[in-house]
């Protein structure tokens, strides 16, 4: 009798694991959007079956650990393969997110299964999708955040990316959610049920088709060319002494083929030390830019001295060359474990002695003005702080385009720069701007507002892309407003099984008062 049992528990947490690993699959670079309706509701037909919150809890974290393991992998080259972790070090790091990443799913498991109803036609298309998107949200911010592997962002060749415009990230994975519960409707229910269930598969569909066509912005003035420098800088070599100076060469040649361009954008990081210590170099790269009437963005570490004998503050930064004064920008989203460290002082002595970053960049100030190059105004993110559209919207709404900064190079050549990219997209499509993407050794590319790559530099290799973009201003609805609409919508769906938990847990505390 425990065998069956046995079986009867493991086989659905085996297909919930199975689900998370094939979700991994409907983002960049394999592209099979589908998953992202069929993943999900394979989820909800787990939830809808299992015998209470506790094993959809399960049930959830085996999805999340599924989705994560597969998607995030790539971490361990640059913790144990380019940073040189003992291999206890990088698992455990890796692990650490993956089962705490899961936890959220976890979490969400338990609530669908306590107050949802899954295996009911309002749970599946409206009240489950409603709490997933509050889930995927809170993942995205809570202790920094986490935003990578979100379930919209898979869509960004779909018909569904004419939503983003309108709600971003989170409406496209409203319409997923409720287009899986909708296809678990088609298959369980009959009548107007299942008319219901085709409508709210459809609809999303066709507006978003509908939506791709619109503009949101306008041009504002001629096209503008742009080269993007990519330096194709191995990062096992990156900091070594010995390769310094090739270091230096070689951008000083490809700034030199660039020269004439309107806008010259570096890398993230791009020189090999702190920005104080080439003073004399970036004034040489300056003048040549001004002498042919171009703007430069260079990415940087710089140091900013401090009162007294306390050591100068580290930033990750933005180094803007034009007709006035260097303008920094300095990166507010910083990566845990890597630009700093959450650890006591006794951690990172014991992180000194294993050779492993330690110390930490400060953080920039939250709101900083874009900067003003080439007759216009440039919204700046750098690395991965593209994947947080609350940060950078309110300096994208006063810009006429974006420019990001990246060293997808710590991950070799994993899906991470490909998933990094369409994370990109994203954020061209919310805003019907153009992203003009410089990086390291890939991806290296200029993406139109409708989220199309118009310009792509071959990875891995040293070269200038050239390119056109055309600046545009105006407001898309999501740029105006940000992720509140949407949060409202997801709360005003959970009203109603919210309500009667609220009132069955009141008659369950009056009952406890009478009971003799």
């Amino acid at each position: 009798m425990a065998e069956p049992l046995a079986a009867a528990r493991w086989l659905p947490r085996l297909l919930a694991l199975v689900g998370g690993v094939a979700l991994s699959f409907a983002f960049a670079p394999f592209g099979q959007w589908w998953l992202a309706l069929v993943a999900p509701a394979l989820l909800m037909v787990l939830w809808g079956r299992s015998p209470g919150p506790r094993e959809a809890a399960w049930l959830g974290f085996c999805f999340g650990l599924g989705l994560y393991a597969a998607g995030t992998w790539w971490l361990y080259i640059s913790i144990r393969l380019i940073v040189g972790a003992p291999i206890v070090v990088a698992v455990g790091v890796i692990a650490a997110l993956v089962l705490f990443m899961a936890g959220y799913q976890a979490l969400l498991g338990y609530v669908v299964r306590r107050w949802l109803g899954p295996d009911s036609l309002p749970g599946r298309l409206l009240w489950v999708p409603a709490a997933w998107v509050l889930i995927e949200w809170w993942r995205g911010w809570f202790l920094t955040g986490f935003p990578w592997l979100s379930l919209g962002y898979s869509q960004t060749d779909t018909w569904l990316a004419g939503l983003a415009p309108v709600g971003g990230v989170p409406l496209i994975t409203l319409a997923l959610l409720i287009g899986a519960g909708a296809l678990l409707s088609l298959w369980q229910e009959r009548g107007a049920a299942r008319a219901a269930a085709l409508v709210a598969l459809v609809l999303p569909w066709t507006v978003g088709l509908m939506l791709r066509g619109v503009e949101w912005t306008e041009p504002a003035g001629p096209a503008r060319s742009v080269a993007l420098v990519q330096g194709a800088i191995k990062q096992d070599l990156k900091w070594a002494e010995s390769n310094r100076q090739n270091i230096l060469d070689t951008y000083a040649q490809l700034h030199r083929d660039a020269l004439g361009a309107d806008l010259i954008v570096w890398p993230e990081s791009a020189l090999p030390d702190y920005a104080n210590y080439f003073s004399d170099y970036i004034g040489a790269v300056w003048s040549a830019a001004r002498s042919r009437d171009s703007d430069v963005l260079i990415g940087v570490m710089r140091l900013e001295p401090r009162e007294g004998p306390a050591e100068p503050d580290a930033y990750n930064s933005l180094l803007a060359l034009g007709d006035s004064e260097p303008v920094f920008y300095d990166k507010r989203q910083l990566v845990p474990f890597s630009e700093f460290v959450p650890v006591p002082a006794f951690v990172r002595r014991r992180l000194r002695l294993m050779n492993l970053p330690y110390a930490d960049f400060k953080r920039g100030t939250r709101r900083q003005q874009p900067f003003e190059l080439a007759g216009l105004r440039l919204a700046a993110s750098i690395c991965y702080e593209d994947g947080y559209p609350a940060l950078l919207r309110r300096e994208t709404l006063a810009a006429h385009a974006m420019v990001t900064v990246t060293n997808d190079a710590w991950f070799g050549r994993s899906p991470a720069r490909y998933q990094h990219l369409q994370i990109g997209r994203m954020r061209a499509l919310e805003s019907r701007r153009y992203l003009l993407r410089a990086a390291n050794d890939g991806v290296s590319a200029v993406i139109a507002p409708d989220g199309r790559i118009v310009a792509q530099a071959a990875e891995f290799s040293p070269v200038v892309l050239r390119g056109q973009f055309t600046p545009r201003q105006g407001a898309t609805p999501y740029l105006a407003t940000g992720n509140l609409p949407m949060l409202g919508l997801a709360l005003a769906l959970l009203v109603v099984p919210l309500g009667r938990a609220l009132r069955f847990r009141s008659r369950g505390t009056m009952d406890v008062r009478v009971r003799p």
